[in-house]
């Protein structure tokens, strides 16, 4: 808004000048041509503190946690960045590196370049790997907000960037040792230049926007064909005459930036391979997602396609590893019965799609920022101390609860175990034990000897009388296992016990698809690892935590979709387009594909923004609302 109509809103509103507004344009959504810099600079530090501040409470309550989830793909991260320490740049490019193994194409090169660059810096350090992606991601808020400010007004810039600072999708995802949220930021700059562009229509601007495209690239290859995506908005931005120009420009900064990794793959493995390999097994792996019935004969998960053609190639060494020996053949084959299915069956893939782009709008369910400050102790100091609590298997049934009539819960005929067969329910509860007393405001840990056979099991511990949850953990089997070959784990689970005076442990169903979950649990020992710490952040916990309780599918979803139907009638054409490039990608390409949330962040950066628009509209009305009735009282 200009000065003068921001002047105008500020003033009360009689009942004419209310009319008025009503009927008059809808101009609302328009950038302000007057921005003073020091605003901007002010709020862009407020959204970055604020991102940063909710990312590093969730790197505070997650950070054990964290470095188990994908722990065998972050560590082939790690392996690849060792290689890369050890031989220096030359063994990239040489084919008698360790590095030419094939299987190290699973992953473009780019985290693992981190890794290297953080390690010779740091150490082997995960938190300061974790604190260089929770400052890019709080970097990304930023960007959301100068997205929105170059294309709506302040108002919605500044809910949009504030609501990406406090997405708990984002300050979770941020933590984790994975690339994901990390290969997002290119794009949403990349995002950010064409918006210059369409402003000042300089190739500099072009160039660099797809340079950017081809960054995300070296970190994770799914935007591999984004920038040719991107040059379909072209025609609606800008004018004819240097339309070929502007496109040819997007495109050749992406292949700039991508080129010298294509060339070395060349190089090493003497196969065009654009950035790494993948894009067969995901194919067979998401069309075998939406294949219940397993009619056509293709497995679901890594193991199982290694194993498979292993027995269809004989070839006992296929099994074990996706990529070595004969990556690539088997990396083609593999395409080729995917696309020989979608040819087979176009509708119902056409229909599998659509389901994987309808579920790629959901929200993840993580975990929120606690209200209660996580465990500053060492977890090593169990090793050092009794358990201040434990229980055998005899009295942890004796003492239990039962909570489901369909679930078996018995003891091992040695009495040294605890077997759970859960019900055929997705979440409820199994089996709860007796309540634990314990001390107020202390770090705890929870040992918990746990073998799964089969289904997934949902291990949580609260406050007893209470739904205050403390500590929770899914265990699932290692699917390529048998039920007898899986293997006895010890399972820590670190809690701050906060203001309860006892606590239980719940055994859940964790959502198995085809199987009730059956595991054995060995003696529970708990440990009191001394008085907790960083009590005071208990307040802006509180108030980050109630926040992102609204952050789900059922509320952002609708939002969303009403924040672009407002976009469609105030005809904001341009915006429209610049906004949903990046989705619409998405939706269009890995939906064909195996798909993790991860995978397509980027999408919820750009739909926040449109939860904006909806919110910032919604409270103009509610404020024009108040004010008629109050000039109808007076």
């Amino acid at each position: 808004m200009t000065k003068e109509r921001a002047s105008e809103e500020e003033l009360p509103l009689d009942d004419s000048q209310v009319r008025d507004k009503a009927s008059a344009p809808q101009h609302w959504l328009k950038p302000s041509p007057e921005r003073g810099r020091k605003q901007t600079i002010i709020t862009c530090a407020i959204i970055f503190f604020v991102a940063l501040g909710c990312r590093l409470l969730s790197w505070q309550d997650n950070r054990f946690e964290a470095r188990k989830v994908q722990s065998e793909v972050t560590e082939g991260y790690k392996h690849t960045a060792r290689l890369l320490q050890q031989g220096g740049l030359p063994s990239f490019f040489s084919t008698d590196s360790p590095l030419s193994n094939p299987n190290h194409l699973g992953h473009p090169p780019g985290y693992s370049i981190l890794i290297a660059l953080v390690s010779s810096l740091y150490g082997e350090s995960d938190s300061a790997l974790q604190i260089i992606q929770i400052l890019a991601d709080a970097a990304a808020a930023v960007i959301v907000y100068l997205i929105a400010l170059s294309l709506l007004n302040t108002v919605v810039a500044t809910i949009a960037g504030l609501l990406v600072a406090l997405a708990p999708q984002f300050t979770y995802n941020s933590i984790l040792l994975l690339p994901d949220s990390l290969a997002a930021l290119p794009l949403l700059i990349a995002v950010y230049f064409l918006i210059r562009a369409s402003v000042r229509p300089r190739l500099i601007n072009f160039i660099t926007s797809g340079a950017l495209v081809g960054l995300s690239c070296w970190l994770r290859a799914n935007a591999l064909l984004l920038a040719p995506f991107m040059v379909l908005i072209i025609p609606i931005i800008f004018e004819r005459g240097r339309r070929m120009r502007y496109a040819l420009a997007l495109v050749g900064g992406m292949v700039l930036v991508v080129a010298p990794l294509t060339i070395r793959n060349y190089i090493a493995y003497d196969h065009f391979i654009p950035v790494s390999l993948g894009a067969g097994q995901t194919l067979l792996e998401g069309i075998a997602d939406y294949d219940a019935d397993g009619k056509l004969g293709i497995p679901n998960s890594d193991m199982g396609i290694m194993k498979q053609e292993a027995e269809i190639y004989q070839r006992p060494d296929y099994y074990g590893l996706l990529f070595n020996p004969d990556g690539v053949e088997r990396e083609r084959a593999r395409l080729a019965r995917g696309f020989a299915v979608i040819r087979s069956h176009p509708f119902w893939f056409f229909g599998v799609m659509v389901r994987r782009g309808a579920g790629m709008l959901r929200l993840e369910r993580v975990r929120l920022i606690s209200t209660d400050p996580p465990v500053t102790h060492s977890l090593t100091l169990a090793n050092e101390m009794p358990p201040a609590w434990s229980s055998s298997p005899a009295d942890l049934l004796a003492a239990g609860r039962i909570t489901s009539t369909q679930a078996e819960v018995s003891l091992s005929p040695d009495g040294q175990t605890l077997n759970i067969r859960g019900d055929e329910s997705k979440y409820d509860n199994q089996f709860v034990s007796a309540p634990v007393t314990i001390e107020k405001q202390t770090d705890y840990v929870l040992k918990l000897p746990l073998r799964i056979e089969q289904g997934r099991m949902y291990v949580s511990i609260v406050g007893a009388g209470s739904n205050s949850q403390y500590a929770s953990m899914i265990i699932e089997p290692q699917d390529w296992k048998t039920a007898v070959e899986q293997q006895w784990n010890i399972i820590e689970m670190p809690f701050v016990s906060g203001s309860a005076a006892q606590v239980q442990v719940v055994f859940a169903n964790g959502g198995s698809k085809d199987a009730r979950p059956v595991a054995q649990v060995g003696q529970p020992q708990l440990y009191a690892l001394g008085p907790a710490s960083f009590t005071w952040t208990r307040i802006p916990r509180s108030l980050a935590h109630l926040t992102q309780k609204l952050f789900v599918t059922a509320v952002m979803l609708p939002l969303a979709i009403i924040g672009l139907l407002l976009l469609i009638i105030s005809g904001q054409r341009n915006t429209i387009a610049i906004l949903l490039i990046v989705p619409a990608y998405y939706l269009c390409f890995q939906s064909a594909l195996h798909t993790e949330y991860r995978y397509v962040l980027a999408i919820h950066y750009f739909l926040f923004v449109l939860v904006a628009v909806a919110l910032y509209r919604g409270s103009t009305y509610l404020l024009r609302g108040l004010q008629r009735i109050q000039l109808m009282r007076q």
